[in-house]
């Protein structure tokens, strides 16, 4: 499974969801699917959040199992 920062970093930016979802180009509830894992979301998507959110792909999301500190 896919984990991810994307709440917690959309709210270090002071971003909603739908203001995230406006920048990369998706509905607010793609944002709430990806957020709670229960959508993976393209290389180009995850690259649009990326960018958007100051990060890399790689402290954005990460393979459950997969500690933080091994990224």
């Amino acid at each position: 499974m896919l984990k991810n920062r994307v709440r917690e970093l959309r709210a270090r930016h002071d971003f909603t969801q739908i203001e995230l979802a406006k920048r990369v180009g998706v509905t607010r509830q793609t944002i709430g699917f990806i957020e709670k894992g229960e959508f993976s979301p393209s290389v180009t998507l995850s690259l649009k959040l990326a960018r958007e959110l100051g990060c890399s792909i790689n402290e954005l999301f990460w393979l459950e199992g997969e500690e933080e500190d091994e990224k």
